[in-house]
């Protein structure tokens, strides 16, 4: 079975391409049932899509922390250029008759450990399960509110249909107080008057159409979707019955402790909060670093004739040297037990200098030349080092029992959010049980109650037409049956909503 990251990366990878979409370019079906105003949510509702966005985070924290135990490496490289001229250091007068050019390069690895670190993985996966559930109650609430807008833009529809019936029998009366005027058997005042509320209800069928329309836009904001000029033509296909309400109390109860993802979402907030506490009393432990590394460098002088200039100034330093050592050598009244007295033959070649004495041996002199050809990559290694050190802070002004007061504050306040949680999911879902089974019976009673108007109605409209009543009675009547069916609709869509409120309550759905 997948796990829950896999789960999300899968949902956050079929969601890329809607994405990249333009929320305009989104357009809702003509024929739109429930689960696919609940799919179009999910990938376009753009709260829902800033909750998704945080379980990126959760995971990258849960890499860092585990990537916190294994060793930090980092490179790096530079160039730098140094003018000829006189310089101080520590009170000494260097003189560079050559401008310089160097670079360099660095390979560190340190590796920190400490128990703060050993406990970061479990804290950030605990913190990574709550976003999870943070995740998982927006998709509640989001089915929530798409599913109640849903069942308000239907009941909306219901109410049109109403009004409709109502303009139809107003249409009726109309030509039965026309046919009976033509007769001589009522008055034209009788047919003015069913003239006026025919056009009441012709108003009432155009408010309700416009009320239908605002709830199909409202409905589109919710999914995450722009409205057009179109929305008149979507039409809704999902229907609901209502089904007399077995629900448990008790059962409810418990099962939205556990799968409430808010609850879910505090008591992990609440495990994290512990090993934070944990985390804070490990400051009290030492600390354990291990630092390792390689470098190199290159130092070329851009003047080579000052470097030969200087080995050639040495040479003919050498080379006089060496003769005035012959010189001495010469002197002495025994011979020098060296192969010939410890004369040197030749000074010149002895000091690297041509035959001239002028100039320097060709050979050496190609040599400081390629030796100072150096930059950039001729690197010196230097020599390796590795470095073990272990730390135990003694006097850091009370800042680590601060932060074990604060850890010890967090994980209780993450506790009374659960119990604050726990109360507020019972207390939702016992009104929501009393509120559904209130309005299974309020269904009941609205039936009966529209039975009953439709049956006053039809006596009223016998009664007019054989002239044994009035018009005041069909109207009254008429009027009695639109409230009647009106109130019914109301009543119906109270217990839908009713138990989608209980659903979002226990974090699943029940039916």
């Amino acid at each position: 079975m997948p796990s829950r990251s896999t789960g999300r990366c899968l949902l956050l990878a079929l969601m890329t391409v809607p994405a990249m979409l333009p929320a305009q370019d989104v357009v809702a079906p003509r024929q739109l049932s429930l689960s696919q105003a609940l799919e179009l949510a999910k990938r376009n509702s753009p709260t829902y899509r800033q909750n998704l966005n945080d379980a990126d985070v959760a995971e990258a924290n849960v890499r860092e922390a585990r990537g916190a135990l294994t060793p930090t490496l980092s490179t790096g490289a530079g160039l730098s250029y140094t003018g000829s001229g006189r310089s101080t250091f520590g009170g000494s007068f260097f003189n560079q008759a050559s401008p310089t050019v160097s670079s360099s390069y660095s390979v560190d690895a340190r590796w920190s450990l400490s128990a703060r670190t050993f406990m970061g993985p479990s804290q950030a996966r605990a913190q990574e399960r709550a976003t999870d559930a943070t995740i998982d109650a927006a998709g509640v609430n989001l089915r929530f509110d798409v599913t109640s807008q849903y069942l308000a833009a239907l009941r909306a529809a219901a109410i049109v249909e109403v009004a409709e019936q109502q303009v139809k029998r107003n249409e009726d009366f109309f030509v039965l107080a026309k046919a009976r005027y033509d007769v001589g058997q009522t008055n034209l005042l009788d047919v003015r008057q069913v003239e006026v509320t025919k056009t009441r209800a012709d108003v009432q069928l155009l408010q309700a159409r416009r009320s239908l329309a605002e709830a199909k836009i409202e409905l589109l904001r919710r999914m995450g979707v722009r409205s057009g000029e179109e929305v008149a033509a979507i039409e809704l296909t999902e229907t609901f019955t209502p089904v007399e309400p077995t629900m448990d109390l008790a059962q409810l109860r418990a099962m939205a402790q556990v799968q409430n993802p808010t609850v879910i979402a505090a008591a992990a907030t609440h495990d994290a909060a512990s090993i934070g506490v944990r985390a804070a009393r490990s400051d009290y432990l030492p600390s354990l670093a291990l630092s390792t590394g390689l470098s190199g460098f290159t130092q070329q002088f851009t003047n080579e004739s000052a470097l030969l200039n200087n080995r050639l100034s040495s040479a003919i330093s050498n080379r006089g040297n060496c003769e005035f050592q012959n010189d001495i050598l010469r002197r002495l009244s025994e011979p020098h037990p060296a192969p010939g007295g410890g004369i040197i033959a030749d000074c010149n070649e002895f000091s690297g200098l041509d035959g001239t004495g002028a100039a320097l041996q060709p050979d050496i002199a190609d040599a400081i030349r390629a030796n100072n050809s150096v930059f950039p990559f001729n690197f010196t290694r230097q020599p390796w080092s590795v470095r073990l050190s272990i730390s135990l802070p003694i006097w850091d002004g009370f800042s680590r029992s601060r932060n074990l007061s604060v850890a010890r504050a967090q994980e209780d306040d993450a506790r009374e959010q659960i119990r604050a949680r726990q109360l507020d999911v019972d207390l939702q879902v016992h009104y929501g049980v009393l509120g559904v089974r209130t309005a299974w019976q309020a269904t009941l009673i609205q039936e009966t109650n529209r039975a009953a108007a439709l049956s006053q109605l039809q006596l009223a409209q016998d009664r007019y037409r054989l002239g044994l009543g009035s018009f005041l009675e069909v109207a009254d009547a008429q009027q009695a049956v639109t409230q009647a069916e009106a109130d019914r609709v109301t009543a119906i869509y109270d217990y839908h909503l009713a138990a989608v409120a209980l659903e979002a309550a226990v974090g699943r759905p029940l039916r």
